[in-house]
């Protein structure tokens, strides 16, 4: 006998959206699963709008609501039982951001939280990563996204630290991301990862997933910092037009993947990790898990 629910999740971030429905399955003595029924992502860059300007423009907003109308839309058809929405850095630091999550609400009835970085990267952390995380090893989790880095850092099977950056792919492309930032996040790698022996990454977005879905290796699988470094370098000799016409990216992939590979980059060099596990998991699984669990 099994039980069968459907919860969703909605991650609204600096450049895309996306939508994951899962399947939770239930079974007498055996661990609950989470399947991945549909993910939908909408190319709406907020970041764009709110790293620049300060507030999300109009145009955004008409597009917001029809993509959370088109969302709850799917959520009814899928029969979902229950979800959550949660806005991160562009939605945040938008003057505007509270404004539009009332517009929303009135126009798709979709309920937006705007979460702070603490508590999106403890939702993070509360993926599905017990698969991945033995308790003999210390691994460095990183979360690279339009408008900020969420970083988690674990060992003994546990979480030690965790801290949020205002570095993201949006935020570098415009030039807004100073050494100083930089030096921060070194720092605090440095300091946190410190006396402790093969530090291994765990990355996850959706730069991170598209880079190791070209190197076609199989998904247990890590990727060597020299292999992400030579992709970084490839990456960068193409043109915006090559990576798309040659590579198949995604338009609003193709200009953000090269400054979430550098982030990784110096992620691994200052943890002194040479690999990097890619297991797929990512903020709105996080969201389906602690809505599971009853901690969000």
């Amino acid at each position: 006998m099994i039980t069968i629910k459907k919860y969703a999740a909605i991650d609204i971030g600096s450049n895309a959206m996306r939508l994951l429905i899962t399947n939770i399955i239930e079974q007498k003595n055996k661990e609950t699963q989470f399947n991945k029924s549909a993910l939908i992502r909408v190319p709406i860059r907020l970041g764009q709008d709110a790293f620049t300007v300060g507030e999300i423009s109009d145009e955004n907003i008409d597009r917001m609501v029809d993509a959370m109308r088109a969302f709850f839309l799917l959520m009814k058809v899928y029969k979902v039982e229950k979800y959550k929405a949660c806005a991160t850095s562009a939605m945040r630091e938008a003057f505007n951001g509270r404004e539009v999550v009332e517009i929303i609400k009135d126009k798709s009835e979709i309920d937006i939280e705007i979460i702070d970085g603490k508590n999106e990267a403890a939702i993070i952390a509360s993926s599905d990563l017990h698969s991945f995380i033995k308790t003999d090893k210390n691994y460095l989790y990183v979360d690279v996204g339009g408008g900020s880095t969420e970083f988690s850092f674990f060992s003994d099977g546990k979480m030690v630290a965790s801290k949020s950056f205002k570095n993201g792919t949006v935020r570098m492309l415009n030039n807004m991301v100073n050494d100083i930032v930089w030096e921060e996040i070194e720092k605090w790698i440095k300091a946190t990862t410190e006396g402790f022996e093969e530090v291994i990454l765990i990355g996850s977005g959706g730069n991170i997933n598209k880079l190791f879905k070209l190197s076609g290796k199989q998904q247990e699988k890590p990727l060597s910092y020299l292999y992400l470094n030579s992709q970084y370098q490839y990456l960068n000799s193409l043109t915006y037009e090559q990576r798309v016409a040659e590579l198949a990216l995604n338009t609003d992939r193709a200009d953000v993947i090269i400054p979430a590979t550098k982030i990784y980059l110096n992620a691994m060099k200052w943890s002194g990790a040479r690999q990097i596990y890619v297991p797929k998991v990512g903020l709105a699984d996080g969201i389906v898990k602690a809505m599971y669990n009853g901690t969000i």
